[in-house]
């Protein structure tokens, strides 16, 4: 159990930094879209929804050519002394960028539900932007967030192309569920493995979808001024 337990306990830690990467720029990607309207806000929907068609490997390939030592960012953090092709900060990286337009998609929809009124009326009353975002805008529409976050997680545990093509298959540094199981499959020895890894993977993604469900279920109760059962 000890090779599945740390397979496993990486791919956590990939999944979750990915989300807390990707969210921050989810949640302002998600305010433009929601609240502005100015020239090219077509162009800007099409490209943040590009990575939900494109094939991962391509952006795994791209993130390579970036992050590479010859590359232009990897050359920049290589003055620094920071490596991040394959690593597990490059299986994060890579996650995050593959997750990104299913958070904006639920940031966005927890911003739609809030009711712009009552930030006119703070406005109106003299509130700063920033006390009205933060007071409530971001408040309502936090079951949007938590939804995000909980999505991304468990499509961050599922990644695969991009991860493998920026990051590898390095035993115990960058090999995550899907990757391990990939390669169990390959061994007509390891099928045990393979099945074992996949049904772990099914219950860590289930259990994080039911989660979701439920705090978002919680959260909203609670800005009804309800108890949550």
């Amino acid at each position: 159990m000890g090779p599945i337990l740390d397979i496993v306990w990486l791919s956590l830690q990939v999944a979750a930094m990915a989300c807390l990467v990707a969210l921050p720029p989810a949640a302002a990607l998600a305010w433009l879209l929601s609240r502005c309207r100015f020239p090219g806000r077509s162009l800007l929907e099409a490209l943040v929804n590009a990575p939900l068609v494109m094939p991962p490997v391509v952006i795994g390939y791209a993130l390579l050519l970036l992050l590479s030592p010859q590359g232009p960012i990897g050359r920049l953090l290589g003055h620094v002394g920071i490596t991040v092709i394959f690593t597990w900060k490059a299986a994060a990286l890579a996650a995050a960028v593959i997750i990104l337009p299913l958070m904006i998609r639920s940031c966005r929809q927890g911003l739609d539900l809030v009711d712009r009124r009552l930030e006119q009326a703070a406005s109106t009353l003299g509130a700063s932007p920033w006390r009205i975002l933060t007071t409530i805008t971001l408040p309502l529409a936090m079951p949007g967030l938590v939804h995000a976050m909980i999505l991304g997680f468990a499509r961050a545990l599922g990644e695969f192309g991009a991860t493998i093509t920026v990051a590898g298959n390095l035993p115990g540094r960058t090999t995550t569920l899907p990757l391990a199981i990939h390669q169990a499959l390959h061994d007509p020895e390891a099928q045990t493995l393979a099945m074992t890894l996949s049904l772990v993977s099914v219950a860590v993604c289930i259990a994080a979808l039911v989660l979701g469900e439920w705090s978002g279920r919680c959260l909203r109760r609670r800005l009804l001024g309800q108890e949550p059962t």
